[in-house]
């Protein structure tokens, strides 16, 4: 597709009003990397690879999330970050747009590379990568319980991810590899993850010039076959991400809050505490818990409704409410994370 076509498509974008928008089936908005700001991260990904001496350019395709399909070395993209109107979407709807910025892009560019290149060249099945990282055909879990102080793991996305799978800690160990520079050599010295690090770095030496062994591309759940609408598409993505805590609320919201009596009426409510401070309690919890500020904005919802329903009022200051719903959330949150939602990808 020209270049010139490509922006004709996407000023169409630009002039639909969100509730159009909204009703547009995605493969009829003709998304294309080409053109947009995808485009050059890409190309400083290969860039990048070709100052590793790594022949390998993982294709690039867009699909509904990160990931790089099991087997398939292939990188799927968001389709929503090819356009700053639908990027805008996407963070009014789920509160955050995972890979927006362009230090976050080419971090996830980074981590999916590393797994297109483990299943380019079978990496996996070196007896000494299953000693380093564990074996490839171990089960993936819904949740995973991390070690956020350990040294047997690089530090790389969110949530101690190379903990949650051994093609997640090879992934996220390529990826610290990659990035420009050899910082990796100074911050991971006397760590146990030094030696995944060297054995990448030795083995990307030994494969880098090497035409890859597996080559198949298939473009799944790619975004060009996408007959969902915009709308349906996010109903269906907020309901997958829902997330379900088995336990009681009352007994904590009880020790923050106190039920207004029907002389009380003055007392301010509850629920409306929790509605006007509800952008600062989410971006506090967001930011302590690495959670998905989506996921709070969920919980916080729930919260506010059931101090609705029990007529729970403030009684004791701002700041101390405030530290206190927060400090709470906080504390569910890290139940409601054995229940977390991961994509293998």
């Amino acid at each position: 597709m020209a270049k010139s076509d490509t922006k004709r498509k996407l000023i169409v974008v630009d002039e639909l009003s969100e509730e159009e928008l909204l009703r547009v089936r995605i493969r009829d908005l003709h998304l294309s990397i080409e053109g947009s700001i995808l485009e050059e991260r890409i190309a400083r990904l290969y860039r990048e690879l070709d100052e590793k001496g790594i022949l390998f350019r993982p294709p690039c395709y867009l699909t509904d999330e990160w990931l790089a399909p099991d087997g398939i070395p292939m990188v799927g993209i968001p389709f929503y970050l090819v356009h700053p109107r639908l990027t805008h979407l996407e963070k009014k709807m789920m509160l955050e747009a995972e890979g927006d910025t362009d230090a976050w892009c080419m971090q996830l560019l980074r981590h999916e590379t590393g797994h297109a290149i483990n299943y380019a060249y079978r990496l996996y099945r070196r007896s000494r990568w299953r000693e380093l990282f564990g074996p490839f055909t171990t089960p993936y879990l819904s949740t995973y319980s991390a070690q956020p102080y350990s040294r047997r793991y690089v530090v790389h996305l969110e949530d101690n991810y190379a903990q949650a799978h051994p093609d997640e800690d090879f992934a996220e160990t390529f990826a610290v590899w990659l990035a420009p520079g050899r910082a990796w050599e100074e911050k991971y010295r006397g760590w146990p993850a030094m030696k995944k690090l060297l054995y990448v770095d030795h083995l990307m030496s030994c494969v880098g010039k090497k035409p890859p062994e597996i080559s198949t591309q298939r473009m799944l759940w790619s975004a060009t076959r996408m007959r969902s609408t915009l709308k349906e598409y996010y109903e269906r993505k907020r309901h997958s991400l829902r997330d379900d805590f088995h336990g009681y609320y009352d007994p904590g919201l009880l020790r923050i809050f106190t039920v207004r009596s029907g002389t009380e009426q003055h007392k301010k409510s509850a629920a409306h505490f929790l509605s006007i401070h509800r952008r600062h309690i989410i971006n506090s919890v967001s930011m302590w818990t690495m959670q998905r500020k989506f996921d709070i904005d969920k919980l916080v919802t729930r919260l506010r409704q059931r101090c609705a329903d029990l007529g729970l009022s403030v009684y004791k200051s701002d700041a101390e409410t405030m530290f206190e719903t927060a400090s709470f959330i906080t504390a569910v949150m890290g139940k409601l994370q054995r229940f977390d939602w991961k994509s293998e990808g």
